[in-house]
């Protein structure tokens, strides 16, 4: 049996990741940890020093999900996001590590940089641009030797309740047309994927030995595959244009993104599915 605290319990991933952990039969406590008042413990990452750390004397793993992850938002307002999304977190992960916590922390594919035509890979050196980009990467440097720290790099994570899919689904209910920027490419998951890859690394910590894992689809996916695959499944409902986003909308986020992993298949974590397939599992329920 084991006990598992979640950083950042009410964010979009974190609550499909507590379902899951929920049905577990191993798991024996989940201690939500956030600023929203449906936490079991409050927590306040630009005043990390107040928070009350013995509450991890009896936690085995902290999944660590909290973060200001708006390109936009880290670049307007770069210190206040350094403070939470590098200070506080740091802060946090050190306190839990001295605990004997395993920390699995989320980061993402911005830890690259854009040079055109790279695929990138965990081996690949990380030249983050963009604000949001350095912070993950000035945490993933930070613990990448500590063997109780574990990162997982996430591409682009798609479900029925992500923020895209979410807009295409309002545009069709008010029988707007959808708005959709290209080109915007990133090897597209899902987020039941993200949570199945939680799942593994509980189940063989010790059996990972690199300190990071790129979480990515296989094909690279453009905006514009989302709608249609939404197209397809929901009978071609979704009216669309498409549309070039002026330079400023690259400024924090690359046109394209490819990153793939090494170690994926060879410790047998995820099934290698295509887009379509992963797709249609998280839309299976959608009706509209």
């Amino acid at each position: 049996m084991m006990n598992i605290a979640i950083i950042g319990s009410s964010g979009y991933i974190a609550k499909f990741l507590i379902d899951r952990l929920e049905k577990e039969p191993y798991v024996q406590k989940i201690l939500k940890i956030d600023q929203n008042v449906q936490a079991d413990v409050h927590l306040n990452l630009q005043e990390y020093e107040k928070f009350n750390y013995e509450i991890l004397n009896d936690i085995d793993y902290v999944i660590f999900t909290a973060a200001i992850s708006s390109p936009d938002k880290c670049a307007i307002d770069f210190e206040f996001c350094w403070n939470i999304n590098v200070i506080g977190t740091k802060y946090f992960i050190y306190k839990a590590i001295k605990k004997n916590c395993n920390v699995l922390f989320f980061s993402s594919d911005a830890v690259f940089g854009d040079i055109p035509g790279q695929i990138y890979n965990e081996e690949s050196e990380t030249k983050a641009k963009t604000p949001y980009g350095c912070m993950k990467k000035a945490v993933e440097d930070e613990f990448k030797i500590v063997s109780c720290f574990k990162a997982i790099r996430l591409s682009y994570v798609a479900s029925a309740k992500d923020r895209f899919i979410s807009y295409c689904l309002s545009c069709i209910k008010s029988g707007k047309i959808a708005d959709i920027y290209h080109p915007f490419y990133r090897n597209v998951i899902v987020v039941s994927d993200v949570v199945n890859t939680v799942v593994w690394f509980i189940q063989h910590w010790d059996e990972y030995k690199p300190f990071v894992l790129n979480v990515a689809g296989r094909e690279l996916v453009s905006r514009i595959r989302i709608a249609d695959e939404l197209n397809r499944h929901l009978g071609g409902k979704l009216n669309y244009i498409i549309s070039t986003p002026e330079d400023n909308f690259y400024k924090n986020r690359p046109k394209i993104t490819q990153m793939e992993s090494l170690y994926m298949k060879q410790y047998n974590i995820l099934e290698d599915n295509t887009f379509t397939e992963k797709i249609k599992r998280e839309l299976v329920d959608l009706n509209l």
